[in-house]
């Protein structure tokens, strides 16, 4: 039998020689080197199939000169360069392609694929040889006629399982285009969002593209409390309210698939989540619907991982896809990733907050330190501060009536009115929930600072917001607590420090909660106590509020920074706790307890730093945490007594939840919150 030629027309060498390779072990290999050398080469050799680069691959190279007896093979690595050269051979021809990989063998493919083309080939010679000498025959016409038909059956059966190629190939390819045309529309979204909503606006988009049925986006922060954990500003296609935030919140060394991702910057493709110990409580309760597959991938800005994109249950056609998401939909996924990150950078979302647009808390207060202490050091003398605490009246209330997505609608419109109504000189941030803080420079006394507090109330008060109507009194308003002070009055000569910043916030809270109405340990009772909660007013901290008849005195005040440190919401519950001390278990009551930790009323003092095994009693509930002791000091001077700050160390997801249970548990309880 005469050897069967095999053309290879490969201009890459290395590609070439790994062909030649393969077709050397069962073929006759005949390589063109150059495309000027292929019509000599198939005049003098008998090629039964043609191995071609895709990029030359195109029919009318070839038709002149290459017989539809030999079939065709096509080498390239883009799917989409492959199909749109395979529909350009007319039907006559047997086509077969082969997508190169890094990293994967050629080899077993290209050998399956060359032996159906060349049995192809044998095929359509064997019906031209017997074309050709049909007529020179002796067999008998019976013969030749169950000899045409089962040629013609099987040239049949090829015939349409070549069309079913064809329209497969078509169908992929007008596929492909259409999600290339939607990606090319995500991109153009990332990068014309002027502001985190229309950024987050792409959510949909890629969910769609990505066929899943949720998408979460984390940042990456970094508290004293927490270290460095994601937090996210999307979860499962929602955005998160402030007091929901510690159950979707992820530190980076917890057992867990965004935080192992952001901590080793390692994809993560999953459809079988049964026995893995990332699989944390966070997805197990707090997802809308059963996690069955996950894709997750960082997101990263000039080398640095900022954050996590992941996306939750491939489904097709409202279906789920036991296999999840593809290699492909990984690689897009990356791709878009790097998109979102350089947004997210243009549009500073470390620095701001993704629902209102404004400062967060850290870098707000690092403004004012960087604002005063320049100050200081250009000798500065001149010139006073205020701070000022404001929270939304009845948020809750706004919240459990209308939704969270109002909720965070609400907050938004908010935003753009209180900027609208400081100076340019004055900073705002979102400091949590519903809580705002204000920076006012350049005020020359507690009276000027409250009258531009109070316009900023005002502008609220006359501003109509959707489902207004239904608050307790029929308008949306806001409470104010403003403190005034200078550099001298901090009672150091040295540089503000961000820890005289949260004192002064303190400071604000205080007489915020006396503009609410609210009433704890730490303020006084009114004069003349009312049922009905204040709320809508400014209310002023003052240090001298003995001779300051004209404002609201608070509380008095004692000359020197506190050193409790106001991470989260206190809540001002008494309770017990119990701490082992000498071997010996000793109990003490809660003043309030707060996320972050709890001031304690102590009949002995603690040794400042010292690790502690705690048992806190919940209500119904003894939980076991560990904390560690921040300060203690006497109730007062002549007391035997002592307050103690516990910080919580160690908390895990559920230990937040338990928290959080029960802080809501407190709050049903107070009326008017």
């Amino acid at each position: 039998m005469a050897p069967v030629n095999i053309l290879v027309y490969v201009s890459n060498i290395e590609l070439a020689s790994r062909v030649v390779g393969i077709c050397e072990k069962e073929y006759l290999p005949v390589l063109a080197t150059f495309f000027e050398e292929i019509p000599a080469i198939l005049k003098n050799y008998d090629c039964w199939a043609a191995i071609i680069e895709c990029r030359s691959a195109i029919y009318e190279r070839w038709k002149e000169f290459l017989p539809p007896e030999c079939s065709v093979v096509i080498v390239g690595r883009e799917e989409t360069d492959l199909y749109c050269n395979l529909l350009t051979w007319p039907p006559q021809y047997h086509l077969e392609y082969v997508i190169e990989n890094e990293g994967q063998p050629l080899e077993p493919v290209l050998s399956q694929i060359l032996k159906i083309a060349v049995h192809h080939s044998s095929i359509k010679r064997e019906w031209k040889q017997l074309k050709e000498t049909l007529s020179l025959t002796t067999t008998s016409a019976r013969e030749i006629l169950l000899e045409i038909a089962e040629i013609k059956r099987l040239i049949n059966e090829n015939y349409l399982r070549e069309l079913e190629k064809r329209i497969s190939v078509e169908a992929r390819y007008v596929w492909s285009q259409r999600e290339r045309s939607k990606i090319e529309n995500i991109v153009r979204k990332i990068y014309s969002a002027n502001d985190v909503s229309s950024l987050l606006g792409i959510v949909p988009d890629i969910k769609d593209l990505m066929q899943a049925q949720g998408l979460t986006i984390y940042l990456i922060e970094e508290s004293e409390t927490l270290g460095k954990h994601l937090k996210p500003i999307i979860w499962d296609d929602t955005f998160i309210t402030h007091p929901e935030t510690f159950k979707y919140i992820a530190r980076l060394e917890a057992p867990d698939f965004a935080a192992s991702v952001a901590r080793t910057g390692q994809e993560i493709n999953i459809h079988d989540l049964t026995y893995d110990k990332r699989f944390s409580l966070r997805y197990q309760h707090n997802l809308k619907s059963p996690l069955k597959s996950l894709l997750a991938v960082p997101i990263v800005n000039e080398n640095q991982i900022i954050g996590v994109i992941e996306v939750y249950d491939k489904h097709f056609l409202g279906n789920p896809v036991a296999e999840g998401f593809s290699r492909e939909d990984q690689q897009i996924l990356r791709g878009l990733s790097e998109h979102i990150g350089i947004a997210m950078t243009k549009l500073n979302l470390i620095q701001y907050d993704p629902l209102t647009g404004l400062l967060r808390a850290e870098p707000f207060f690092d403004k004012i330190l960087q604002k005063i202490n320049s100050m200081s050091k250009r000798r500065v003398e001149e010139g006073s501060f205020a701070m000022v605490m404001g929270d939304v009246d009845w948020f809750k209330h706004y919240n459990d009536r209308n939704g969270h997505e109002a909720g965070n609608r609400l907050l938004q419109e908010l935003a753009s009115i209180m900027k609208q109504s400081i100076r340019e000189n004055d900073l705002i941030c979102r400091y949590g929930g519903e809580e705002f803080l204000f920076f006012l420079s350049g005020v020359t006394s507690l009276d000027e600072a409250c009258q531009l507090t109070e316009r900023i109330r005002k502008n609220v008060e006359e501003h109509y917001f959707p489902y207004e109507e239904f608050q307790p009194r029929n308008n949306l308003t806001m409470s104010f607590g403003v403190t005034f002070f200078s550099r001298k009055k901090t009672g150091t000569d040295s540089s503000l420090t961000k820890e005289d910043l949260k004192h002064l916030v303190h400071e604000c809270d205080l007489a915020l909660a006396e503009a609410k109405g609210k009433k704890t340990w730490r303020l006084p009772t009114s004069e003349e106590p009312s049922q009905t909660p204040r709320k809508n007013m400014v209310v002023a901290f003052s240090r001298d509020w003995e001779t300051e008849k004209h404002l609201r005195p608070t509380v008095s005040y004692q000359e020197k920074l506190f050193r409790e440190k106001r991470h989260f919401r206190r809540h001002y519950a008494s309770t017990i706790m119990m701490y082992q001390e000498n071997g010996q278990l000793k109990v003490c009551k809660t003043i309030n307890l707060s996320l972050g930790g709890a001031k304690v009323f102590l009949e002995s003092p603690l040794p400042i730093s010292r690790p502690m095994n705690l048992i806190l009693i919940l209500g119904k509930q003894a939980r076991p945490l560990k904390g560690e002791v921040v300060y203690t000091e006497k109730t007062g001077p002549e007391s035997t007594n002592y307050y103690a700050g516990l910080k919580f160390t160690e908390l895990t997801p559920e230990d937040f939840q338990i928290l959080e249970n029960y802080f809501q548990e407190i709050q049903k309880e107070e009326s008017f919150n």
